[in-house]
């Protein structure tokens, strides 16, 4: 009996992303190595022609098939690298700005190709394109946090989640967030299609996690949107420095020498946030921290974290990470 394999066809585009088009297979290439059963997949780098391309790193791709081609097969796993140009020159300090590549025929494609498929997936800003396509209408989404911002204004129809490191939807749509992330989502779609053993397997090959949970932040609470005022960053250095101790809005108003409700419009208007969501966020990243470097107790760390009981501290996990603490631990430790 021959391998049965799954056809994953990504798609291909100028300037797309290196590591979007090359990381998912080096993921999917492991499966027939770890399990005995004569399965995997057949992975198909599809562009329009079968010219090389260009991708943003510089490193040309030779593509396996035309769109014409595949979209005459049956495609079990579409997937859509993302890719972004620079606006701008950078003054003083600033920074770049950046926009996502949305190029029409590359949507044309995509829509026409994901009826062909039983699952699609975007890996970073890819999500922009199936938005474009109208394949995340009325669905849940991340993208690549920097560009999360712009998906959310221009397809109002698409619940933006900027946070998790990919998000599975009803339908089999699936979006990942920035660049490394396509590993975390190869191994999920490799877990539901072969399950958690071969996806473990797999990933100690690829010497990573068996997976983050999808919930997981894509970055830390201190590397979130740099604020451009001293009174904001000096509120943030305020609550990291006494995350343990009782951080209410009038506290932080006090300190800050302004008033409740001026406090809470700096907040949205600097971070895009609540200073109790602030707050909450920062204390589970210490408290994650605290589950993967030390043995200290729930107790314990929900005392140093400010969360005061143990339950609160789960509550905070299940609703920033869709995980709990003791799970965290035993995948990070």
């Amino acid at each position: 009996m021959g391998t049965v394999n799954r056809l994953i066809v990504i798609v291909l585009f100028e300037g797309v992303d290196l590591l979007d088009v090359t990381g998912p297979p080096e993921v999917f290439s492991l499966v027939p190595r770890e399990t005995p059963e004569r399965v995997g997949y057949e992975v198909a780098l599809a562009a329009e022609t079968l010219e090389p391309v260009t991708t943003a790193a510089g490193v040309r791709i030779l593509p396996d098939t035309t769109f014409d081609e595949v979209g005459a097969r049956a495609i079990d796993t579409l997937l859509v690298p993302g890719s972004v140009e620079v606006e701008g020159e950078v003054e003083g300090e600033g920074e770049r700005r950046i926009h996502p590549v949305v190029e029409p025929g590359t949507v044309a494609r995509v829509k026409a190709l994901a009826t062909r498929a039983r699952r699609v997936a975007s890996v970073c800003v890819g999500a922009h394109i199936l938005a474009a396509a109208g394949l995340l209408d009325g669905k849940r989404a991340t993208t690549h946090w920097s560009t999360a911002q712009r998906l959310a204004a221009d397809h109002p129809a698409v619940r933006v989640d900027p946070d998790p490191i990919f998000i599975r939807e009803e339908g089999e749509v699936w979006t990942g967030a920035g660049i490394s992330a396509c590993l975390d989502l190869s191994l999920a779609l490799v877990a539901e299609d072969f399950g958690e053993a071969v996806a473990l397997r797999v990933a100690r090959q690829l010497v990573m996690y068996l997976k983050r949970p999808g919930g997981q932040s894509q970055f830390s609470v201190p590397l979130e949107q740099v604020s451009t005022t001293r009174r904001i960053e000096d509120l943030r250095h305020h609550i990291l420095n006494n995350i343990g101790r009782r951080l209410t809005v009038p506290d932080l108003a006090a300190y800050a020498h302004v008033s409740d409700r001026q406090l809470t419009r700096i907040f949205k208007t600097e971070l895009g946030t609540t200073p109790h969501a602030y707050i909450e966020a920062a204390r589970v990243e210490l408290a994650g921290n605290l589950l993967e470097t030390t043995d200290d107790t729930l107790e314990r760390i929900a005392s140093r974290c400010g969360f005061g009981t143990v339950d609160t501290l789960i509550r905070a996990f299940r609703r920033r990470l869709a995980t709990t603490p003791s799970e965290y631990r035993a995948r990070f430790r």
